[in-house]
């Protein structure tokens, strides 16, 4: 069993992502945060179980639904909301937006917005780690349809065959913007098999319940420090949003009512809140209390948003290669 104490934090770590992301998407409509955003409501308990078991050391690498992983693993909620309103004070000086947050003091190395590119951008540094000699990992974040990239496999070999320290994390909501895993892949195809084929040891989860994650990458990332081996994890998933925007898309038909009904009742949120309200750890006062601190925190990252400057066009030219 996971002490309470953690299952406490787990929760409070996935509501703040929840009300962040709300916020954002409340907020999306006046037009202020001029990049797309790809929200991870709904799939957020995935980054929270597995960055709460890294050390800061540890690398991240993520792709276009990124804020999750970034605020995970301690990526500043000022910087990121500076960068989606492409401010100077953002994570990336305000030029690049929702689908590239860096946060080089949480080690948050990278997010890049092209469907497949982490893998490889991942493998790199783990194999500079290799160089380095130390105990780091690294975690890639991707989702089902980047496995579809040739790139994918070419990752995976090559981290197996020089036995680097990578964890890669298949987050499977089952859908690549509007198309369905049956309209993409043969029901033969296995992400798990692909990796197994390479000699990479695999963990399936049928859902994203956080326990089950916590407890299962707990002992895999030990693993892979301990034997210099990698692994991928699959979990299937779902996204309450659309694909990219602050939107619920439902009237569209391309998701099935009753999987959209399945998936919400799996909703992580409220299963850890019933969990700490029988445990007596959460009630009514505690919860609102921290739903205001939360709320505080984010009307203060929006606020230092709103009156950050925009990058000057001297400075166009800078941070575009390393200085």
């Amino acid at each position: 069993m996971i002490k309470d104490k953690i299952l406490y934090n787990l929760y409070k770590k996935i509501l703040r992502i929840r009300l962040i992301e709300t916020e954002i998407a409340k907020k999306y409509s006046d037009q202020k945060m001029r990049c797309p955003v790809h929200l991870s409501i709904g799939q957020e308990s995935i980054p929270v179980s597995i960055c709460s078991n890294l050390k800061k050391t540890d690398i991240i690498v993520t792709a276009h639904r990124s804020h999750a992983h970034y605020l995970a693993k301690g990526g500043n909620l000022k910087k990121m909301i500076s960068e989606l309103y492409g401010k100077v004070t953002g994570s990336t000086k305000g030029r690049g937006g929702s689908m590239h947050l860096i946060d080089n003091n949480s080690n948050v190395n990278a997010a890049v917005p092209i469907v497949g590119s982490t893998l490889p951008i991942g493998v790199g540094m783990a194999w500079a780690n290799k160089l380095k000699n130390n105990n780091n990992i690294v975690v890639i974040f991707f989702g089902d349809g980047a496995t579809e990239e040739g790139v994918f496999l070419e990752s995976i070999d090559f981290a197996s065959l020089h036995d680097l320290k990578v964890l890669f994390v298949c987050e499977n909501n089952n859908y690549s913007v509007y198309s369905h895993l049956r309209k993409r892949q043969s029901k033969l195809r296995s992400i798990s098999k692909i990796a197994n084929s390479v000699g990479i040891d695999t963990t399936y989860h049928k859902n994203h319940d956080v326990i089950d994650i916590f407890k299962s990458v707990k002992k895999v990332i030990n693993k892979i420090k301990k034997t210099s081996r990698p692994h991928l994890i699959e979990i299937n998933t779902f996204r309450y949003l659309e694909h990219c925007g602050p939107n619920n898309d439902d009237d569209l038909n391309y998701r099935d009512s009753n999987e959209i009904s399945k998936w919400l009742k799996k909703d992580q949120v409220i299963f850890l809140e019933k969990i700490l309200y029988r445990k007596k750890i959460l009630n009514e006062n505690i919860k609102k209390k921290n739903i205001q601190i939360i709320k505080t925190e984010i009307n203060k990252a929006f606020n230092f948003a709103e009156i950050s400057s925009y990058p000057k066009k001297k400075d166009l030219m800078k941070y575009i290669y390393h200085e």
